[in-house]
């Protein structure tokens, strides 16, 4: 098992204590927990989240959803995990090309790749969709999965995030990884269903939020088997397969889990669609945005913002009646080491 950190791993212990010690009911689901979300504050948003689950958890409710039918997918970046000052992956990538760089001189004097090369938080998202292709195509291709794997597993060790100066694994959110597992517990299946590469993905945050790597949806890029002398492997190419955002999530949902979701969580609009496709359940549903009003503890921003917009999915989440959790209002704490040092 991949090194965690310390913030994180007491926070899966704690949960982990919790489910363990808790009782079971006839659908193996956990019983009433005296407070299944400790880091929320008692309010309407963490009323409503177990309300619903203890409504369609009860045999005896006339919403009781079976247990194959408790499909719950998340977004990643700004749902469970922060995304500023640019997602995660973007960091992954422009270390890459630091590292590449000897073999590529002619990015000292090209765009984005010399911006990076100088230090420039500005180059790459500067770029656009063109540069920022281009610097994912030459870090995230060249290699086999396994070595690409190991590359991932090697960076997210060591490094931290240039603000907050903290590993990355530190900088998910306490209080939906007490809704994973809250879910979990109640014998939800859970899902990623991300913008950010599935192969980055996988080998950090499977083990931090519970969910095996076949439950990982997200980006994908081009793989080709190979077989050299009796050795198969896949190799990957630099060129995007699946762009996993926006009406693609619903896409490949529905290619890769086969139904429809009853519980959703996102956080920008381009997780609008998977939203409107969770709502469209004949079963009972249930709609969750997480939205960034803290700016002391994370950060505040909504409609206006080049990462994590939520200007669409807000208003269609105010009229239908969605759950929009305030982060400063709902979350006693943001990240798990808050707990430590509270």
């Amino acid at each position: 098992m991949k090194k965690l950190s310390i913030f994180v791993a007491v926070s899966i212990i704690l949960n982990v204590f919790v489910a363990c010690t808790s009782n079971t009911e006839s659908d193996n689901k956990t019983s009433k927990q005296s407070d299944p979300l400790p880091s929320w504050n008692d309010g309407q948003a963490k009323a409503s989240i177990i309300n619903y689950v203890d409504e369609v958890t009860n045999t005896e409710s006339g919403k009781y959803i079976n247990i194959p039918d408790r499909v719950a997918v998340f977004d990643n970046d700004g749902t469970i995990w922060s995304e500023r000052p640019l997602y995660f992956q973007f960091y992954f990538a422009m270390d890459r090309v630091k590292a590449l760089a000897p073999e590529h001189p002619e990015w000292k004097t090209e765009q984005p790749f010399k911006g990076i090369l100088e230090n420039d938080p500005n180059a790459l998202m500067a770029s656009g969709s063109e540069g920022i292709g281009k610097v994912l195509a030459v870090t995230h291709s060249g290699t086999t999965v396994a070595e690409f794997h190991q590359l991932v597993s090697n960076w997210i060790q060591t490094a931290k995030h240039p603000t907050k100066d903290k590993p990355y694994t530190d900088l998910v959110y306490e209080p939906m990884l007490e809704l994973l597992a809250y879910l979990q517990d109640n014998s939800f299946t859970t899902y990623i269903v991300s913008g950010g590469s599935i192969e980055f993905m996988r080998p950090i945050i499977c083990d931090i939020y519970n969910i095996p790597v076949n439950q990982i949806l997200g980006t994908s890029f081009k793989t080709v088997y190979k077989y050299n002398d009796g050795k198969p492997f896949l190799e990957r190419y630099p060129e995007m397969d699946f762009y996993n955002d926006k009406g693609d999530k619903a896409v490949n949902i529905q290619k890769i889990i086969g139904k429809k979701p009853i519980f959703c969580g996102g956080n920008s609009d381009g997780d609008l669609a998977m939203m409107q496709w969770t709502a469209s359940n004949s079963l009972p549903s249930f709609m969750l945005y997480v939205h960034h009003t803290d700016s002391i503890r994370e950060w505040a921003y909504d409609r206006k913002s080049h990462i994590g917009r939520l200007d669409k999915g807000l208003d269609q989440a105010n009229k239908d009646g969605w759950t929009v959790i305030d982060m400063k209002k709902d979350w006693k704490v943001v990240f798990p080491f808050e707990l430590m040092e509270r």
